[in-house]
């Protein structure tokens, strides 16, 4: 453990003497972040440490300002929640089960009015914390695509408008204590380094290395100010856009979106890989990560002479899904646009598994209840107790397959 933190430090150290010579590319940033070498970055850990520092040294040599509460890094402490409803105290005074996190702030100062946040979180599950779908021996989660990828594209962002569209400042934080319930976020925004009512909007990117061949891209808060959805629609060439208005998900962004900034997240799906050690660099799509960070660039472009734009309250989808207590043991492709569910990967040992159920297929039924999307998919869900059966109807390439499911 110690002999290969050193060693991070070492590559660190040659990362950022070379840095000057030759730009840094995506591909170079999502490989360290999601080495083994920092055990999956969990927060609180020495993995997570030694990423902090690489990011707090990309951010020195990109020519941002530390902004920080030391240096570029704002520490906060808390205790892990006992129970899903309780709300995280950052303050601690006693206690082994103290946990350290650490947000990174850079600062490009344009000596503008406003401010732009671009985010992304740089935590993961180190071998396996809660939250892990893996269920075979203690592995490294290493998390490329949740979320080096958001990170790298972070980077890639900063070195683009150091130079470029000064109307506004730019705010580069990396987050801590995402996994844990948007820890690192909710706490910036509860004890900012800047004037937080001069925040202009805020970009968020959670799992943006596995854009696939159709170019579906998930573009989140779109319906937080009245000219986002228009500027995207303005500047894309390259995807298929899938935009939801809610500026409220399972990820940084929420924090902003709380307090009343407009907000912009960006998502290129689930997949089998998602919170298990097979999450690796080598699968992820970098041509398709710098294809995203040159969409966000001309969208920034756009909104550079808009001045401060405004806010707008949106509905909270999450209130309207309904409770189960079942599932199917699958991922769902939560970007497929036809009718019914698509399944983007399946669980071991699970019901679905067991029923001959297979990735790619579309789950069109459910006992009597006709899928057409993700909310009737959960509405159906919602109608059945553990140990019951049901019969299940896929379209497998266009033919139906029946199978009989036990929860």
């Amino acid at each position: 453990m110690k002999y290969s933190i050193i060693l991070v430090f070492f590559i660190i150290l040659g990362a950022c003497k070379n840095v000057d010579s030759k730009v840094i590319s995506i591909k170079e940033d999502v490989t360290f972040l999601s080495d083994d070498k920092l055990e999956g970055r969990q927060t609180g850990t020495k993995g997570e440490q030694a990423a902090a520092d690489y990011i707090a040294n990309r951010f020195k040599t990109l020519g941002l300002a530390p902004k920080g509460t030391e240096g570029y890094l704002q520490k906060f402490s808390f205790k892990p929640k006992t129970n899903p409803h309780q709300v995280v105290t950052y303050t601690v005074k006693d206690g082994d089960s103290t946990i350290t996190g650490i947000n990174i702030v850079g600062f490009l100062n344009n000596k503008a009015e406003n401010t732009i946040v671009i985010g992304a979180h740089f935590d993961h599950l180190g071998y396996g914390a809660e939250g892990s779908l893996h269920r075979g021996e203690r592995a490294i989660h290493n998390g490329a695509d949740d979320n080096a990828s958001g990170v790298s594209v972070l980077l890639n962002l900063a070195s683009k408008l150091k130079n470029a569209n000064t109307n506004n400042n730019y705010l580069f934080i990396a987050f801590s204590g995402e996994e844990m319930g948007l820890l690192g976020s909710n706490y910036f925004v509860k004890n900012p380094t800047i004037d937080i009512k001069k925040v202009n909007y805020m970009i968020n990117m959670d799992m943006v290395g596995r854009l696939k061949a159709d170019s579906t891209l998930a573009v989140y808060g779109v319906g937080t100010s009245p000219i986002l959805r228009q500027t995207l629609k303005a500047h894309n060439t390259k995807f298929k856009l899938i935009d939801k208005e809610s500026g409220v998900g399972p990820s940084d962004h929420t924090s902003f979106y709380n307090a009343d900034i407009p907000v912009l997240h960006f998502f290129t799906g689930q997949h089998e890989d998602y919170h298990k050690p097979s999450d690796d660099a080598d699968k992820l799509n970098i041509e398709g990560m710098e294809l995203i960070s040159n969409y966000i660039f001309n969208v920034i472009s756009d909104l550079d002479n808009n001045g401060k734009l405004a806010f707008r309250k949106t509905k909270n989808e999450s209130e309207n899904v309904p409770r189960f207590k079942v599932g199917l043991g699958v991922i769902p492709d939560y970007l497929f646009d036809g009718k019914g569910m698509r399944i983007d990967g399946i669980s071991e040992d699970k019901p679905a598994q067991k029923a001959g159920l297979q990735k790619g297929d579309i789950v069109i039924k459910i006992g009597d209840s006709t899928i057409v999307d993700m909310m009737s998919y959960m509405r159906a869900l919602s109608a059945f107790e553990t140990g019951q059966r049901t019969k299940v109807v896929v379209d497998r390439n266009g033919k139906q397959v029946e199978a009989e499911i036990e929860f």
